[in-house]
């Protein structure tokens, strides 16, 4: 394989990433105008909420494509680990959006149920929403399983904040469909005010999960386990493993351990068990950061990994 060909590979994911991030923002200019549409037909302030979260999506996806491109960027002399956090911010300001979108909507809200609204044509402001939903849950779904299939958080915070958005507007749908059914007005700004507490949940989840991986956040422990498994399959040779330690950056993981050996083993031979946990754990966590600091045996605690 030519080296031009090994970077194309190592650079694929990148791309499917980029292009998710670009498709995204295109999914959300389209539900946008179709929400905004359904609002235009109806004068319902619970659609124009809908509506008026899709602005945050476009917003949003706009803010993910700028992280994702940089989180890409290779590592240099100021960022030697690369640029993996940066998609965290991307989440970080997607979920204050997601805030300052609920309290615009509960301002609305106030408003209708201040001077209720009549609403016009509910019945085919309904199905052009609906059309909306079905485009945002398929977008969704595919956000989400590439957010966790390219490890990146920024296509994850996307994703579950537009399936957020689809069980939003399923509740809207319904509660509009009572309203129209039995004429209660109260119930748009109602519904608009539901809304609004929704997603402000959601935008404190978002942040919540962003500030969490800046923090440094240890792989989940059934990963953790697995970590442990490999270096007692694979470290044939050494005496034990202890201080194992992991850090997810991104999409980056970071594993770091240290290994005893006896003090008769020479610096070679050591290097050959050190590049065959490696090779194990890069095999098992694509792209995984491996660091192990070799000691000699006085250094063992005999409460490590044991090796086999």
């Amino acid at each position: 394989m030519t080296a031009a060909a090994g970077f194309a590979m190592a650079d694929e994911p990148g791309r499917v990433v980029k292009r998710t991030a670009m498709m995204t923002i295109g999914v959300a200019i389209l539900v946008l105008a179709i929400k905004y549409l359904a609002y235009a037909v109806t004068g319902s302030v619970a659609l124009f909420s809908d509506a008026l979260e899709s602005i945050v999506n476009v917003v949003a996806g706009l803010i993910a494509l700028w992280a994702v491109s940089l989180s890409y960027k290779p590592a240099d002399s100021d960022h030697p680990f690369g640029h993996t956090k940066a998609e965290y911010f991307s989440a970080v300001v997607e979920g204050v959006l997601i805030v300052l979108a609920s309290l615009l909507i509960l301002r609305e809200a106030w408003g209708a149920y201040l001077q209720p609204r009549a609403i016009e044509a509910p019945m085919l402001g309904i199905a052009i929403n609906s059309v909306a939903t079905a485009i945002n849950l398929g977008w969704a779904l595919v956000l989400i399983r590439k957010g966790r299939e390219h490890r990146s958080p920024a296509l994850d915070a996307d994703g579950r904040h537009i399936m957020a958005d689809v069980v939003t507007s399923v509740g809207v749908l319904g509660g509009l469909a009572v309203a129209t059914a039995t004429g209660w007005a109260f119930l748009d700004p109602a519904l608009a005010a539901l809304v609004a507490l929704n997603i402000l949940r959601e935008g404190w989840k978002v942040v919540a999960n962003s500030l969490s991986g800046l923090m440094d956040r240890a792989l989940e422990p059934g990963e953790e386990a697995k970590v442990r498994e490999i270096i007692s399959a694979s470290g044939s040779g050494a005496l034990e493993v202890h201080d194992v330690k992991t850090r997810i950056a991104g999409r980056a993981i970071f594993i770091e351990f240290h290994m005893v050996v006896t003090s008769v083993m020479t610096v070679g031979e050591a290097h050959v068990i050190c590049d065959r946990l490696e090779e194990a754990l890069q095999d098992a966590f694509e792209g995984a950061r491996v660091l192990i600091h070799v000691e000699p045996e006085a250094e063992a605690k005999q409460i490590g990994v044991p090796v086999i």
